[in-house]
């Protein structure tokens, strides 16, 4: 996109996004002409999603199979069996895989699991399948050579000549080096070494920021769940302004929304499942965030009964949930590879359809729980407290 075009689209956007909050009733079809061209669309029964902004589009699937869960702290991930779990995973049409610079092996696995697609599998197989990587660099100065070099060892881990989406992280917005890091991955992409620039965990202030300043990016990872429902007070609407997409993770809370943890007491020792994984240990904060534990279960009853009028399973019905919200893309659901599998769940989420009773009924429980975009801050914010 020329210079004199992104001129164009920082001062619209300035003009009509820096008050979003305040004038919901503008014209948002006027706003939206003006503003970054990135737009979504739906295919095959809702299983497929295509990001695009301007000339740049990335087909994926809605339900994302998450990496995180292979950097330790699940379990021990045996390197054949996780390339085979991948394998099952894709052939049952989870062919989306996100992952980071740090999530321990994952890349590699990306890599090895890749290279037995291209041989084992046909071409147009291989076409759906997509990889998804984060780099989360330390708030120093991002240079050229220092961002190309980074990019280069996660194309070469995943042994691929073009990253499908690179999702960016930055931990500290005093200082501004995320902007120039994102111009960076700009070029990159315009060399071909990246095929779609995304963030991962910046607030809605930021990512305004960073579409006046003209950068592409396509979609933003952000926490999202029915208890977590902070994405959809601020981010929401600023993508429903842009076109920007919400991917999501911690969907179904590292577990803690399903039928393992209902009908337990985790306040009395050893009574109920440890929290034996860092995604339980981080969730079950969110919980006491929001409302603690008896809410909690109040809330898992719910979702319980509704589970069992549509034949699912509670994470199904959790996915599902933030898969209907507003500019929400995709939603992460936490595989570890070769230690357990849930593809059938996984699978079930498309096909369900959650009826105005049962949306009612989960915010009559919601609603009693904390506004934790009070308690705290923004999307991303809770990788920046002090």
């Amino acid at each position: 996109m020329p210079v004199s075009v992104h001129s164009v689209i920082a001062t619209n956007l300035a003009t009509t996004v820096s008050s979003i909050w305040f004038h919901r009733d503008v014209s948002r079809r006027r706003i939206f002409s003006s503003s970054v061209k990135c737009s979504v669309e739906t295919t095959e029964a809702d299983r497929w999603v295509k990001l695009k902004n301007g000339n740049d589009s990335l087909e994926i699937c809605r339900v994302l199979n998450g990496m995180w869960q292979t950097s330790g702290g699940w379990g021990r991930i045996d390197r054949n069996d996780a390339v085979d779990a991948m394998l099952r995973h894709a052939d049952a049409g989870l062919s989306t895989f996100d992952m980071a610079d740090h999530y321990g092996p994952a890349e590699d696995l990306y890599g090895i699991f890749i290279n037995r697609v291209r041989r084992e599998r046909p071409p147009e197989y291989l076409e759906k399948i997509k990889g998804l990587t984060k780099w989360v660099p330390p708030p120093i100065k991002m240079t050229s050579s220092y961002v190309r070099q980074n990019i280069d060892i996660s194309r070469k881990r995943m042994d691929v000549a073009a990253l499908d989406m690179l999702q960016f992280h930055w931990w500290d917005y005093a200082n501004d080096g995320y902007l120039d890091a994102l111009k960076h991955l700009t070029d990159l992409k315009e060399e071909g070494k990246i095929k779609t620039v995304a963030l991962t965990n910046f607030d809605t202030e930021r990512l305004q920021k960073i579409l006046e300043n003209g950068i592409p990016v396509v979609s933003n990872q952000v926490q999202h769940s029915i208890v977590d429902m902070r994405p959809q007070q601020r981010m929401a609407q600023l993508c429903e302004l842009t076109g920007v997409k919400l991917i999501t993770y911690g969907t179904v809370m590292g577990g803690l929304l399903s039928e393992k943890f209902l009908d337990t007491n985790l306040t009395i020792p050893f009574a109920g499942p440890r929290l034996n994984t860092p995604s339980l240990q981080k969730y079950k904060r969110m919980v006491d965030a929001w409302g603690g534990w008896n809410l909690f279960q109040g809330l898992l009853r719910t979702m319980k009964s509704i589970s069992t009028k549509h034949g699912v399973s509670i994470p199904t019905v959790a996915v599902r949930y933030v898969l209907d919200q507003q500019g929400v893309a995709g939603s992460m659901i936490g595989v570890r590879l070769g230690l357990a599998e849930h593809i059938q769940d996984a699978n079930a989420i498309f096909s369900l359809v959650l009826d105005e009773e049962d949306v009612n009924s989960i915010q009559e429980v919601t609603k009693k729980g904390k506004n934790l975009l009070q308690v705290i801050g923004d999307c991303g914010d809770e990788y920046r407290r002090i």
